[in-house]
């Protein structure tokens, strides 16, 4: 498999190798005619960047929710399920993220990124788990133990679980938490979303039996980046299979919000865009300036839009897609088709 190479500012999707020199001016053009069509079309599958307008029904959403040794465990089964997806929050995240609320998860909240992973993952038929940290953040000792027997008894309780090839997705400190939560369990893959992983910590593992592993992460944050590349290359050296995506940022446009986010409107979505590039929170071609959480957009709001309160409940689904724009440090969904193919790539692999 080729390497997965990065996106370039304000692309669509990841690069892809370059076509032959004798073919390329007709390449050219057709990729230029695919383009114009792009941009003024749905973008009905949530892949690639620019976060173009995603079909936001979620009419497959009914889990169960329990309460075991302290944590909250969200889950569901789909019919005729061909394997399990473990899905591990970031700081300050929780499982009912993923989820929309529903009559079965009165308390989940349905976070746009996260939500559209889940939501792909029952249509391709994985059964998805998710448990709350104990803490804000993941710790890294007794909580790995606690995790790894929590998702080994939901599995045993469901015979139609058992045999199934499990995976596992970790934004941020959920992606920390999985790297070594790998060690204890036999995942057939793993990806890693802004995380770099605890692999240095890993002295005692034989790592010829490690789940191969994907990296999605943003260069802009270089450091993590850097500690991404450096554990690529000691898991390569190891035998373990390592891929990446590296996401880049792009402009914000007037009705990417509402394109994204379940319950805010296009007008709304429109004022928020007139807004940004009135008080320069944007530039010329739609770029955040600063990253969402360093752009004071909420503040501003009562200025600009009159009776924004009634939109208090999506405040920090607009400061997600605020920060993906920018492309520092944010959990992704743009890229979940490349993730769903690397799973399905070791559907059938034995580690």
């Amino acid at each position: 498999m080729p390497q997965i190479e990065p996106r370039q500012r304000g692309t669509m999707r990841a690069c892809r190798r370059k076509p032959p020199i004798l073919y390329l001016p007709i390449v050219l053009s057709i990729i230029a005619v695919f383009w114009t069509v792009l941009r003024f079309i749905h973008i009905s599958n949530g892949g690639g960047g620019g976060g173009g307008e995603v079909n936001l029904r979620s009419d497959n959403n009914h889990p169960t929710v329990q309460y075991i040794d302290h944590t909250v465990v969200i889950w569901q089964i789909p019919d005729s399920s061909r394997a399990v997806l473990f899905v591990a929050h970031g700081c300050g995240g929780h499982p009912g993220h993923y989820w929309d609320r529903s009559p079965t998860c009165p308390n989940c909240v349905g976070m746009p990124e996260e939500r559209l992973l889940v939501r792909e993952a029952l249509h391709l038929r994985y059964a998805v788990i998710g448990i709350s940290s104990l803490g804000k953040c993941w710790s890294f000792g007794k909580e790995v133990t606690t995790v790894n027997q929590i998702i080994g008894g939901w599995i045993e309780t469901h015979p139609e679980l058992n045999n199934l090839p499990v995976f596992g997705l970790g934004a941020s400190s959920g992606g920390q938490f999985l790297s070594i939560l790998a060690t204890k369990m036999k995942f057939r893959a793993i990806t890693l979303v802004v995380a770099q992983g605890l692999f240095k910590s890993m002295s005692d593992v034989v790592f010829s039996d490690y789940s191969p592993t994907l990296f999605v992460h943003m260069p802009k944050d270089g450091a993590r980046m850097r500690m991404i590349t450096k554990h690529m290359e000691l898991l390569s050296k190891k035998g373990v299979e390592v891929r990446e995506i590296r996401c880049m940022e792009f402009p914000i446009t007037p009705h990417l919000l509402s394109d994204r986010i379940p319950g805010l409107d296009k007008g709304f979505s429109i004022k928020l865009f007139r807004m940004f590039g009135e008080l320069g929170f944007i530039d010329d071609d739609g770029y955040m300036k600063k990253d969402g959480r360093k752009t004071p957009w909420k503040e501003s709001m009562a200025k600009f839009i009159p009776d924004t309160d009634r939109y208090g409940s999506v405040f920090r689904h607009i400061q997600t897609e605020l920060n993906l724009a920018f492309a520092y440090h944010e959990m992704t969904s743009l890229e979940m088709n490349t993730i769903f193919q690397w799973f399905q790539q070791h559907m059938d692999s034995r580690i």
